[in-house]
């Protein structure tokens, strides 16, 4: 073809497929040629049909739209008459199909299932020579830029998003502890984890120990004891917000060949950078603060390569895939994660020091206290803010609190945390009240305890609210 100079033409993006990304370039000064280049191989020079401002090229692998102008179907069906019910299934679409890669935001891309142009192009997609997907629970191109998204900004070299945070939680559990291993977990914790640990787990023989969060002489014993595969904490915990302290647990894992998991749900990658401090692998429900607007479900996995390999390839198997419109969503409401958690850290820290300081409030539980065990360990691993959940104990019974949360007129009465409204929620009443006072004094779990969620209200409204809220306990 000569010596032709490469010359892109306005950077323009045709269309993608999976991984593999099509730039055009046009020879200089020979505007009937264009060349393609696929995203990170090398660029080969394709000869194809001239081309107009009006037509794609007619060889064109993916049949794209040029310009958004539809190509004639006697190009796709031949001179054969096609029947309406064939047209109702492909018509405008195998003629060519819109060009979206030049789009602002992420497209949706909406599908269960991927094609193959060639047994060919199968063949090098199974030997990976060719970048694409098989099917939805594998893979899609909208949730993958979503893992990237996390991935960057936990600093990990790989993430898997589901569909819950518990499926991200137990599909963890299920691909890295083997049959009869042992784990190590806190005494704090979210009950559905809990009890997946006590009830579903053992019915592989795998058996757990649970210490408290400052616990390290249990830990260092346990990993003596015992052949330990995984210590599994939320740092800041669910719902009294202990952090524990993960340069040490990493070490002592280290040395006895354990992972370490750290759910970093109520931290977020924006005040807490897990990875950095030694966890091997870090989840979140991505529900919460990464999504952040209380209209999505979804989880997040990420850490080490080979370790989100082994709970993507279970994953692969049972299932529990995200909807790709749902990582959109969590695409957009990771846009603002910042700007968010920097405004609830500011609001919580604010009312937490407030409520202090209140008479009908007996304790307040805020990593950013002095007064909070734990507020050591959080200033030294949450250089970015203590988070955006406060929980405290009204100077009240269990009635008596009860009253204070239907006192509130801000607030929405509501499980979850981490969105743009604020939440509120008696733990007894709302998540425990089917185990009984000896069950909850078993786990802790107070009749007066709260559990307030700040959204971005205005800070001098919600306090407001909750004083008048106080003042109507009486």
């Amino acid at each position: 073809m000569g010596s032709f100079a490469w010359a892109p033409v306005q950077n323009k993006v045709l269309g993608c497929r999976g991984y593999k990304e099509r730039h055009v370039y046009r020879v200089a000064g020979s505007p009937q040629y264009q060349f393609h280049r696929a995203h990170n191989w090398q660029p080969t020079p394709v000869r194809v049909s001239a081309i107009s401002e009006e037509l794609t090229a007619a060889a064109e692998e993916d049949n794209f739209r040029f310009n958004g102008v539809q190509i004639d179907s006697s190009q796709v069906y031949g001179d054969i008459p096609v029947s309406q019910e064939t047209l109702s299934v492909h018509g405008g679409e195998r003629e060519g199909r819109p060009r979206v890669s030049d789009s602002l935001t992420t497209p949706i891309v909406q599908t269960a299932t991927y094609t193959f142009k060639n047994t060919a192009e199968l063949i090098a997609y199974q030997e990976g020579r060719y970048g694409s997907y098989e099917y939805g629970r594998y893979g899609n191109p909208t949730t993958r830029t979503c893992e990237e998204k996390i991935r960057i900004l936990e600093g990990a070299e790989d993430c898997l998003v589901s569909a819950t945070g518990m499926n991200s939680a137990t599909t963890m559990l299920l691909a890295l502890v083997p049959a009869g291993g042992h784990i190590v977990t806190t005494t704090d914790c979210y009950r559905r984890t809990r009890q997946f640990i006590q009830t579903v787990l053992p019915k592989m023989g795998i058996s757990a120990t649970v210490i408290d969060p400052a616990d390290m002489h249990g830990l260092e014993q346990a990993l003596k004891k015992q052949r330990v595969s995984l210590f599994f904490s939320e740092s800041p915990t669910n719902p009294y917000l202990r952090c524990v302290d993960i340069p040490r647990i990493a070490e002592l894992c280290r040395a006895h060949g354990a992972l370490v998991c750290i759910d970093s749900t109520f931290a977020t990658p924006i005040n807490q950078k897990a990875i950095s401090l030694g966890a091997d692998i870090v989840i979140h429900s991505a529900t919460k603060y990464l999504a952040g607007h209380n209209d999505v479900m979804a989880g997040a996995l990420a850490g080490r390569a080979e370790s989100v390999a082994a709970v993507r390839s279970m994953h692969n198997v049972l299932g529990g895939t995200i909807d790709p419109h749902a990582a959109y969503l969590m695409l957009r409401g990771m846009k603002t994660l910042d700007v968010r958690v920097q405004r609830q850290n500011q609001t919580a820290m604010d009312l937490a020091q407030r409520l202090e300081d209140h008479p009908r409030i007996a304790r307040v539980h805020y990593p950013g206290l002095p007064s909070h065990s734990d507020h050591a360990i959080a200033k030294a691993q949450m250089p970015g803010g203590f988070g955006g959940v406060i929980s405290f104990e009204v100077d009240a019974d269990l009635w008596g609190t009860a009253k204070f949360v239907d006192s509130v007129r801000l607030p929405y009465i509501a499980p979850s945390l981490g969105g743009v409204d604020s939440l509120i929620e008696q733990p007894t009443v709302i998540s425990y009240w089917d185990q009984g006072p000896e069950k909850r004094a078993e786990y802790g779990i107070k009749d007066n305890l709260i559990r307030f969620s700040c959204g971005l209200e205005g800070v001098e409204d919600i306090w407001r609210d909750l004083v008048q809220a106080l003042e109507a306990v009486g």
